[in-house]
């Protein structure tokens, strides 16, 4: 018998041998399942008791990498711990997806996943190593990125109109870039092509930041990516912006026409970018870093340089676990029917 349960029944002297094994083994069994229900959440106090590795699907320097990058340096000084940002590419932001949900669900390695991998994935890869929903613990919504239709500088088209002209006109000529199979880019243009009912050369690139190089540099004609990532490309005047796929004008892109204003109302696009963990992780640990997402979020700094780069805050409501578990699922139901031919 353990010291400690040896010294409890110490005080009870006058019992029989026979009954302080039986009461010992009882006690025993008693203390080692109190003390395993309090593991979690004593888990959960101290964490992180060391550094966090952030996840990012896809090259640096592109949407969500971007996001990662400006949220998790505040989520680093709330925790006490640093976040390491490890960009992983491939296959569409599939590769670091399969790999974060295989990693141990202790916290310490998370994702920003976005609806590419964590919706358009499900349709378009038959045989996922993962499925959004039932291998990650959704955490916190982290920003809505709404989609673009862009060209190469010296793209002929000087509107959408005659973008959407010339590309029917076109389409065994052009090319459009995409950061992979099942990339925010990827998808929504295969969205857009559904709608023009054309089938474009696609020119994968393994991340949106080259996709982006290679159409500043005028090696491929046009993509549709996300704001995040074209807003400083715009305004520089190396990359044409014919329009922005949501109801509204965004600020930062104030002279960028919407889809409707400018003849498409069709094409309506936003992505977003979400942090997930690892199927199994802590419910005390999900809340600590939920908290410690939606703490980044109001402050005024981080809310200025996402901004600035045209995201969307999420509003209060949307950045709870629960909420984000029902935007994925219906983010599934939603790209499902629309990419399951192209798979």
């Amino acid at each position: 018998m353990p010291a400690f349960l040896a010294g409890i029944f110490f005080v009870s002297g006058g019992i029989e041998m026979t009954s302080i094994r039986t009461l010992a083994a009882g006690a025993y069994a008693a203390v080692l399942a109190s003390l395993c229900s309090f593991v979690a959440p004593a888990e959960a106090q101290t964490y992180p008791t060391r550094g966090i590795t952030m996840i990012v699907p896809f090259a640096a320097g592109g949407p969500t990498d971007v996001i990662s990058r400006i949220v998790s340096s505040h989520m680093a000084q709330t925790l006490g711990q640093s976040i390491i940002i490890e960009n992983v590419v491939g296959a569409g932001g599939t590769t670091a997806t399969t790999r974060a949900a295989r990693a141990a669900n202790d916290g310490y390695t998370l994702i920003t996943g976005h609806m590419g991998t964590h919706a358009a994935s499900v349709p378009l890869y038959p045989k996922l190593a993962y499925h959004p929903e039932k291998d990650f613990e959704p955490i916190a919504l982290l920003a809505g990125t709404p989609i673009l239709i862009l060209a190469r500088k010296d793209f002929p088209p000087k509107d959408l109109k005659e973008f959407v002209a010339y590309v029917k006109a076109n389409a065994e000529k052009v090319n459009a870039a995409h950061a992979g199979i099942g990339s925010v880019s990827h998808v929504s243009c295969e969205l857009l092509h559904a709608i023009l009912d054309i089938k474009p050369v696609g020119v994968p690139f393994n991340g949106t930041g080259p996709a982006m190089n290679a159409l500043v540099a005028g090696q491929v004609d046009y993509m549709c990516d996300q704001i995040v990532n074209a807003v400083p490309q715009i305004n520089a005047g190396t990359i044409k912006g014919y329009a922005i796929a949501t109801a509204e004008r965004n600020p930062s892109l104030p002279n960028v026409p919407t889809t409707a204003e400018a003849g498409l109302p069709a094409f309506q696009a936003q992505a977003w970018n979400a942090m997930f963990a690892p199927k199994g992780t802590s419910p005390a640990i999900v809340a600590s870093l939920n908290a410690a997402a939606i703490k980044a979020l109001d402050d005024d700094t981080v809310k200025k340089r996402l901004l600035e780069l045209g995201s969307v805050i999420p509003a209060p409501a949307e950045r709870t676990p629960e909420a984000l578990a029902t935007l994925v699922k219906n983010e599934i139901a939603k790209w499902t029917p629309v990419l399951k031919p192209a798979s």
